[in-house]
């Protein structure tokens, strides 16, 4: 909306100047119109996750990254000393209700485990974010933990498991979908 709003700037200012259609009260300032435009550019990885989302459903392995994404991106915005404080204020707001809800994956052991045992992500994942030795360790010993426990038989040998654990630190491709365009390039958070 925010996009076409300001395809159409021109008329809509037209629009809203004529005193007898009644819209005087809807006319923009050059500064609200500035603040439109710098909101688009905020808003636009919501917008290409949402569409990124509606071709297929969404799974962890997809939505961890898209979340990521979105929360470097909003972090980037409110750092960005060219936008207005309205729109640092907005992008702050938005990145604090992400993490709200951002922060019970770090709590989930299924969240660990499909990033680590996804054959795109493994544990390179964990370190393309920049998530901390200690909490790497953590997510393979709970990976570990829940294959000895739950599929690991009497008869399967140390080396077997260890075997195992070998196939979740082979590293991924560094070349990789971007997440919501199809030219192949090289992103930190893939």
């Amino acid at each position: 909306m925010l996009q076409y709003a300001l395809q159409h700037q021109k008329a809509i200012d037209t629009i809203t100047q004529h005193r007898e259609l009644g819209l005087r009260s809807f006319e923009m300032s050059d500064n609200k119109w500035c603040i439109v435009e710098q909101l688009q550019d905020v808003l636009k990885i919501l917008k290409d996750a949402m569409l990124f989302f509606s071709r297929a459903t969404p799974n962890l392995a997809t939505v961890i990254p898209v979340m990521d994404l979105i929360d470097q991106t909003l972090a980037t915005h409110t750092l960005n000393n060219k936008l207005l404080p309205s729109i640092h204020a907005a992008a702050g707001l938005a990145k604090k209700t992400l993490n709200r809800y951002y922060q019970f994956t770090d709590s989930s052991d299924v969240y660990r485990i499909t990033m680590i045992l996804h054959p795109r992500h493994k544990l390179s994942y964990f370190e393309r974010a920049n998530w901390g030795e200690d909490w790497i360790e953590t997510a393979l010993s709970l990976v570990r933990d829940k294959y000895s426990h739950s599929y690991s038989t009497s008869n399967n040998t140390e080396g077997e498991t260890d075997e195992m654990v070998n196939l979740f630190e082979n590293k991924s491709s560094s070349m990789v979908s971007h997440l919501f365009y199809s030219s192949t390039l090289t992103d930190p958070l893939l």
